[in-house]
């Protein structure tokens, strides 16, 4: 099936690991083996240290939405169908310098423009979710409770 949807390589070197993960659903960062800082998005070389010596850590998959955008048409025809909808910018718990980009959802399974943008705000908190998109599976976000 053909969705038009820009979906990553599942089998690149530096990021396999991830999307591995993501298929058992957890989220995970990689952790410099050489310093111990985590790093994300996955790379060869750790830009603190220079190590190529890597582990991946998994995380607590909560969150809080750092930013976010609202895009709205002309964009590629499978996204255009679905305008407008958010993509968020969450900053993971454990490590606010760690940044992902998704969407903030209702519901696991449903669509990307489910949420009303207007209702998002800037620091609440979320808690990773994966979907199914083709073969893959992707990490979205949705509201957790505060506190």
């Amino acid at each position: 099936m053909e969705t038009g949807f820009v979906l990553p390589d599942l089998e690149a070197e530096d990021t396999a690991e991830f999307w591995a993960a993501c298929q058992r659903g957890e989220l995970v960062v990689q952790e410099c083996a050489g310093c111990g800082r985590w790093r994300f998005p996955p790379r060869p070389m750790c830009p603190h240290c220079r190590s190529l010596e890597v582990r991946w850590v998994a995380t607590s998959g909560r969150a809080t939405v750092w930013s976010f955008v609202v895009p709205h048409p002309p964009l590629l025809p499978a996204y255009g169908e679905l305008a407008p909808y958010n993509v968020v910018v969450v900053a993971l718990d454990e490590d606010a310098t760690i940044r992902m980009v998704g969407n903030l959802v209702a519901t696991p399974e449903g669509p990307i423009n489910e949420v009303d943008p207007t209702t998002i705000e800037i620091g609440e908190p979320v808690r990773v979710v994966f979907a199914s998109v083709e073969d893959v599976m992707l990490p979205r976000w949705m509201r957790a409770p505060k506190g």
